[in-house]
C-alpha cells in the first residue's frame, strides 16, 4: 500500500492507523501548495486532496471516513473495527462527524481565512468556524464521557477525533477536559509517535 499525505493534515489519521495495522506500506508527502495540476497525486486522485491510498492492486481509495473503514474492516487482527454492527455503525457516524462538521466546516474556514478577501472576511470566517469546533468539540465530549476512546475501546473512529484535536492548540481552542485527557492518550501511542517523527512534527 501507499499512502500520499500532507504533514499535519487529515491524512495523519490514515497515517496512524496504518501504523497500528503494522504491515508494509510506503509513504508519500504532498506539497498542497503547489497547484493542483503540478501536483504528482492530481494523476493519482482527480479530486487531489489527501488523504489518498493506493491499494496493493493498484486501486485508489480516497475519502477518509472510506479509508479508515477500509483498513479497519481488511485488518481485523489490528482491533480497530469494532465487533458488532451497531458499533461499527458509531464508528462511522463518529468519524463522520469529525471529518464532515469538525474539520471541514470548523477547521477549514479557519485555515482558509488568511487567503480572504480582506481581513474583516477573515475575521467574519474565523468566528464561524470556530463556533463550529466549539460546538462540535463539546457533542465528541459528550459522546467520549469517562471513556478513553470514543467507543470505549480503541478503534478507527479515534484516529479522526485526534487529528482535529492537533488543530485546536493553533487557534488557540480549548479542547474539553475528557477531549484533552484523549488526545495525550492518543499521543502516548507507539503508532502515534512513529507518526509524529515521520511527519516532522512536535
Amino acid at each position: 500500500m501507499k499512502l500520499m499525505y500532507s504533514p499535519g493534515a487529515c491524512s495523519f489519521g490514515i497515517h496512524v492507523l496504518l501504523e497500528e495495522i503494522g504491515k508494509p506500506y510506503e509513504a508519500e508527502a504532498v506539497n498542497l501548495r503547489q497547484p493542483k495540476p503540478e501536483r504528482a497525486l492530481t494523476g493519482v486522485n482527480p479530486k487531489s486532496k489527501v488523504p489518498t491510498l493506493i491499494r496493493d492492486d493498484g486501486s485508489v481509495l480516497t475519502e477518509y471516513p472510506a479509508i479508515a473503514f477500509w483498513l479497519a474492516a481488511s485488518n481485523p487482527a489490528a482491533g480497530l473495527m469494532p465487533a458488532t454492527v451497531e458499533a461499527q455503525t458509531r464508528a462511522l457516524e463518529a468519524t463522520d462527524f469529525c471529518v464532515s462538521t469538525l474539520h471541514m466546516l470548523g477547521f477549514s474556514p479557519m485555515f482558509a481565512a488568511g487567503r480572504a478577501a480582506t481581513p474583516e472576511l477573515g475575521e467574519a470566517m474565523k468566528a464561524v468556524g470556530r463556533a463550529v469546533v466549539e460546538n462540535g468539540l463539546a457533542h465528541m465530549s459528550a459522546v467520549l464521557g469517562s471513556q478513553d476512546y470514543v467507543l470505549g475501546s480503541y478503534s478507527f473512529a479515534d484516529s479522526a477525533l485526534f487529528y482535529n484535536t492537533n488543530w485546536a492548540g493553533m487557534f488557540g481552542v480549548d479542547l474539553p477536559a475528557n477531549i484533552a485527557a484523549f488526545r495525550e492518550r492518543m499521543r502516548a501511542r507507539p503508532a502515534v509517535q512513529r507518526v509524529i517523527a515521520a511527519e516532522g512534527l512536535s
